[in-house]
Formats: structure tokens, sequence, C-alpha cells
């Protein structure tokens, strides 16, 4: 039996990375995404049952759910060299004239794209990935291993047998276009700041200390050059190609260049289609070709002498701002927008421009009438970045923000420690109102498909939803008498309602809209309070405990609570049958056990995953934390734990638990006395 199980594992296993690499290398998905997580939760399922079977390479990590801290420094074993950067095309002809005269025979380059993200080392042993490092100051980076693991690009056990027994593989980690425009869509309706461009994103999210978010994120990367002691290849561009069979994306547009003037030929192309990529690019690498005459070539202090980096310049244009307008998004966040004279930039007509809150209109100083610089470099939403005060008209006066709400005339509010006014009158702002709805029903919230925008709005005005707990309290005789409306389309749409009733707790909270609170934090409470009751009555105190829960968002939590309007819809949720409570299987030793205690969980485990431990730990009244401090109750020890973390508890006198000592005190027989240290075996 035991065997037979072993067996399904491996096979479920070698499937789900076969799709990974279809669907993320190939680009030709061979399953519905629907097929894939069905495949996957089996996966899940029996390794959480046979935990004797859970391996390293598993793809089943590849969802998160460690913590870590503090990532480990490491030394890089080849030197992570940056390359020497020009603007100018006199300066690569310079280049190519020193490599000419250094090597006096002939040689040829390789052209790459140079990827506008965070550089990453990869180090496999025997085909399974086992460290992936940052480039840091080029001489150590931090290990960010667990992190690069939810990557679904980056395999975790290579295909084929013809890879190096040890080599390391350099890539770029980015964060793709359409998937930045969802996140900062999202983080502006919840009033937080926008991210600044991909790049940044894509760095702050590498180093995240929970790897279950960083895999929501869907970093993407490509891998671009080997190192090996001994590569059975003469060339780099042989060795990337080989490396593209191993299971690694490797870009396409790779290209060779006998002469520097192919070179500026490949430039001068993708300085055009660059907008036309899904990733961005920050200009073009060129290396010679050959590892021998790369050898030959040698390094300078910082940088190879056979490698350098094109970069574009910011794509840029002038234009006139002819107005100001403000949005209000669902959680009353305002944006103000320009809008600007149409002007072609970076392969599209630019219209409109983000300019986020009151504190950039001041900083820029813009005024309508002016003519302003708009670019369109890292960022992917047009950004003006400076006026042009030799064109100012003379009467051009200083931008006045808005101090109401311009659709419902509210007063607007701003607090202290945010960036964004908003619009308080949640109940009858209409974008709001809508919005909320709009968020309610969306696929990772409620989950109701037939309910769109378009039909929302149609509800809305006829007079049909006032709010979001309405929804369930539609009619078919009254949705038949709206345009558009046949007996499918609604029939459809009264069963998506009512399949909704069965979503859980925690992406309820997630749906009924709190400013600041998005899934992560929804499903901290959620499993922290374990019904809407017990959250509503908190205190501030009590939120604070939650872990990754600040006084803005506790407070925010409290607001919502404290209005009798949310309070009529959360009690009209109940009555319609929504959870707004854990259900009994999630409730499943659930208990107030561990009340008050607060644990680091270190290592490898046997009966729990990291993540079911610290799960039990938040159902039973627990506090998961990251890190070691005095305020610590416990730091539970699995195998291969960080001996840093062993060291502090060992100095600040916390108590260190095995797995099984951990057991006992959810099922006390007799019970762990508080305070007692107990040694792994």
């Amino acid at each position: 039996m035991s065997d037979s199980i072993k067996h399904k594992i491996e096979e479920l296993s070698r499937q789900i990375e076969e799709h990974n690499y279809k669907y993320y290398v190939e680009a030709q998905p061979s399953i519905s995404d629907y097929e894939f997580d069905k495949l996957l939760e089996e996966l899940i399922r029996l390794e959480k049952e046979h935990p004797e079977y859970l391996r390293a390479d598993s793809p089943s990590q590849r969802v998160g759910g460690q913590v870590t801290k503090e990532f480990k420094t490491v030394k890089h074993k080849y030197p992570m060299l940056s390359l020497g950067n020009t603007y100018s095309e006199e300066d690569l002809r310079d280049f190519d004239d020193r490599v000419r005269k250094a090597l006096n025979s002939g040689y040829e380059y390789v052209c790459e794209l140079k990827y506008d993200g965070v550089a990453i080392g990869l180090t496999y042993k025997n085909g399974v990935l086992v460290q992936a490092v940052t480039r840091g100051d080029g001489e150590k980076g931090d290990d960010v291993t667990t992190n690069v693991k939810t990557i679904k690009s980056i395999p975790l056990k290579l295909r084929g047998h013809d890879y190096p027994e040890e080599f390391e593989i350099r890539g770029e980690i980015f964060l793709p276009r359409k998937v930045f425009d969802e996140i900062n869509k999202e983080r502006e309706e919840i009033g937080e700041p926008p991210l600044a461009n991909p790049r940044n994103a894509a760095a702050g999210t590498l180093k995240m200390q929970d790897s279950s978010v960083v895999a929501k994120r869907n970093l993407d990367c490509y891998l671009y050059a080997v190192y090996a002691d001994n590569l059975p290849y003469k060339s780099h561009f042989e060795s990337v190609k080989a490396a593209k069979t191993w299971g690694f994306k490797t870009s396409d547009s790779m290209q060779k260049a006998s002469t520097i003037q192919e070179v500026f030929s490949f430039i001068n192309k993708w300085d055009t289609e660059r907008s036309n990529l899904e990733f961005d690019i920050d200009g073009v690498v060129i290396k010679v070709n050959s590892y021998e005459q790369q050898r030959f070539l040698g390094f300078t202090a910082k940088s190879p002498r056979w490698a350098i980096s094109y970069k574009f310049k910011a794509q840029q244009v002038s234009t006139l701002l002819e107005s100001i307008s403000y949005q209000v998004g669902r959680t009353g966040s305002i944006t103000p927008v320009a809008n600007l004279r149409p002007v072609l930039l970076a392969g599209t007509t630019v219209k409109r421009a983000s300019l986020h809150n009151a504190d950039i209109i001041e900083k820029l100083d813009v005024r309508i009438g002016d003519t302003v610089f708009v670019e369109k470099g890292g960022e992917i939403i047009p950004k003006i970045i400076s006026v042009d005060l030799s064109k100012r008209p003379e009467n051009a006066v200083k931008v006045e923000y808005i101090t109401h709400c311009p659709e419902c005339g509210a007063m607007l509010i701003r607090n202290e420690a945010e960036a964004n006014h908003f619009c308080p009158n949640e109940a009858m702002c209409p974008p709001q109102v809508k919005g909320r709805m709009e968020h309610f029903v969306g696929r990772r919230a409620m989950n109701i498909d037939s309910l769109g925008s378009e039909t929302i709005a149609q509800l809305f005005d006829a007079g049909l939803i006032h709010n979001s707990a309405d929804i369930y309290s539609l009619r078919k005789e009254d949705l038949l008498k709206l345009e558009r409306m046949a007996e499918k389309s609604a029939t459809n749409l009264l069963a998506g309602v009512d399949a909704s009733k069965q979503i859980p707790f925690e992406r309820v909270l997630y749906a009924i809209g709190i400013r600041h609170i998005g899934e992560t934090t929804a499903k901290k409470l959620a499993f922290y309070f374990k019904n809407i009751d017990a959250l509503k009555s908190a205190t501030l105190e009590q939120l604070l405990e939650v872990g990754d829960i600040g006084e803005t968002t506790a407070k925010s939590i409290i607001d919502y609570f404290a209005d009798p309007k949310n309070a009529i819809i959360i009690e009209k949720l109940r009555e319609s049958g929504v959870q707004l409570a854990l259900s009994e299987e999630q409730l499943v030793n659930a208990s107030d056990k561990l009340k008050g205690l607060s644990f680091v969980v270190s290592g490898v485990f046997n009966k729990f995953s990291r993540d079911d431990l610290k799960k039990a730990i938040e159902q039973n009244g627990g506090k998961s934390v990251g890190s070691i401090s005095g305020k610590t109750s416990y730091l539970v020890a699995g195998e291969n734990m960080g001996p840093e973390k062993l060291k502090k508890a060992e100095k600040l006198g916390v108590p260190i638990i095995s797995e099984d000592d951990f057991i006992k005190m959810l099922n006390p027989s007799p019970a762990l006395p508080s305070g007692e240290r107990v040694e792994k075996d």
C-alpha cells in the first residue's frame, strides 16, 4: 500500500511539473486551470496524509507557507559582477575596438534583452534546486530559496540527464506588467499607495517573509547564463540553449551577431518593440560568445571585459495638461488623474496619467495649461515627471485639491498616516457602492461569475440592490423586467448567488471590503477570531495581537463595525445563509488552549508541514510570529532549524520545544510546565 501511495505521489508530481513546463516555459498549456488545480489538490492531500513522502522538490512547495524573518547571507561561488553601462553608440564601438584588438582573431557576440528585474543565482545539484541567492554586493547575497520555489517558471527538478552534476544558472526575476497592474489596482482600492514600478515590486516581493504571499504575486523569471567548473559547452549561446532543454525559461529573442552593425540592428529593433513585451526591459546586453575568449579577456575590478550593456533612454514626450479629474475607488479613496492632450508614447497614445495624491501635485507644482513631460520608463502607468516652466501660461494658477467628493458631494477626509484623501460617504456614494459590490462578487471573494460590473450597475440603477447583502434578496420576476435579462441569464445569476453561500468565512471577510483588509489579512483575522461576532467585538489591543495587523488596519476594522449601516448589512448576510464563521471542519481541534502564547516555528517536521503547524497555533488561540524576542513564549524546533534562531532563543531564555511537545500542549497528558526547556532529540 505504501509503495502504491509513494508511486502515486511521484506520478502526480511528474504530471504537475510537466504541465508547469508546458504553461510557463513553452506557453502551450495542455489542460485547463481547473484540471491543473485538481491535480495539485490531490498531491497536497496525499502528502499531508503521508508526510514521509513529501520531498523538497515537490511542486506542492510552490504554494508557499514558510515564513523567513531573516534572510541568510551567502557568499557567491562565482562573483556576481555588474556590467558596464552605456547609452551611446560611440561607447559600443569603443567596446568593440577593445575586444578586436585584444583578441586579434575572429569573434562573435550574443545579444540579449536586459530585463528590468532582480538578478538571481540558482544552484542545482543532481538536477534539484538547492539554493537561490540575490546579487547583493556581488560577493555575497541573500538566500531567498523558499520564496524562489514559489515561482512556477523556475524548475524545482530538471528534465533530462545531460546537465552538470552541480552548476549555477543566473537570470532575472520580474513582475509581468499585467500582474503589476492588478496589484496596484487592488492597493488603490484598499487605500494603499500604488507600487512605483515592476522592478521595485519584484525586489520587495522576493524579500517578503511569508512565502505564501510571494506565491500569489506570480513572479516570473528568464534565465540567461550558466556557470560550472566543467561546462560541456564551448560557448555561452550553446549553454543557454541547452538550459532550455533542462526545463529553464530562456528567451527566444537571444541572437548571435558577427559584427557591431548587427548589434546595432538588434538594439534598434528592441528599442522599438519593447513596448509590445509583457514585461519591462531597459536595454540590451552584449557578450562575447566564446568561453575561451571570455577567459582570455578577463575582468576589471568590477565587471567583465567581454560584456557590456546598452541602456535605452527613458521614453519621454511633452504634451499639454488640459485638466485634472478625480476618481473615486470602492473604498472611497480619491485618485487625481491628469487629462492630457493625446500624444504618442512607447507605441501607444497616451491621454491620461495618474497624479496619485495631493502630495505629488504639490511636489510637481503642476498646473492646468502647463506643458508637462510624460515618461513611460520602468513605469506601467505614464507619469508626469516635470513641468516645462518656460512654457507656463501667465494665468496658470496653483491647483487646489478638491475638498468634496466629485460624485456625492461629501466632504473629503485625509487621515494623518495616509497619503490619499477619501470620501466617508460609504453608503450613498455611487462609485463606492457599486465598487464594493463588484469587489464582493469577484473571483477571489464570493465568486459570483454571472454578476459582472455592467449587471451590478444595471441592478443598482434599477433600485434592486443598494449594498452587497441585497444581492441575496434578488427575485427572478424582478430580474426578468430588466433589459437583456432572459430566463436563462436570470436562472444562472440566482444559481451563482445561491452557490456563493458556501464560500468560506475568510473569503467572505475579504469580500465585505473593509479598508486595508486584503486576502492575506482577512485569512489571518478569520482564523484568529473564528467568527464575525468575535471580530466585531474585538478591542484595538486584541486586534493588534494578530500577526501583521497594525494600528491603521485595526482602527479601520473598529470603524467598520461601529457603523450601524454595516451592522445591518452583516445581519442581512447572516439571515441569507452566508458563512460568517469558520466551518466545523476548519474548527476541528480548535480551542483557546494556546491563548496569550506566541510561537516561532523553525525547521522541518514529521507530523506537520510548517504551514499546518502555524495554522494549528492560530486555530488554538496562539500567535505565530516570524522572529524571536524576549516576548516569545516557545520556539518549536524541527530538524535543520536555523542556528541563529536556536542561538537567540538560548540567549533570551525562550523555551525550546519539539513537535511532540507541541502536540502535548494541545492534548495535555500531563501539560508541559510553563517555561520548561525541552531540547530536541
